[in-house]
């Protein structure tokens, strides 16, 4: 498997779980960006949160800024 930094399921799932915990994941813009970032990498909804219930700890690691 790739690396974080290069796996675009990686930054799907840390750009949702920043707007989720935020609560700010309900507006139009995290629609729009969310729904730009899936687009342009060819990603589905579903796939990033199946990867975010598979690697939630390492994705709230980054959001939280503790990964390099």
């Amino acid at each position: 498997m790739a690396t974080r930094k290069k796996n675009p399921l990686f930054g799907a799932a840390v750009l949702k779980l920043s707007f989720q915990l935020r609560g700010d994941d309900a507006g139009p813009g995290f629609r729009f960006v969310y729904d730009g970032v899936l687009r342009d990498l060819g990603l589905t909804d579903e796939e990033v949160v199946s990867y975010l219930e598979e690697n939630r700890q390492a994705v709230e690691a980054a959001v939280r800024g503790k990964v390099g």
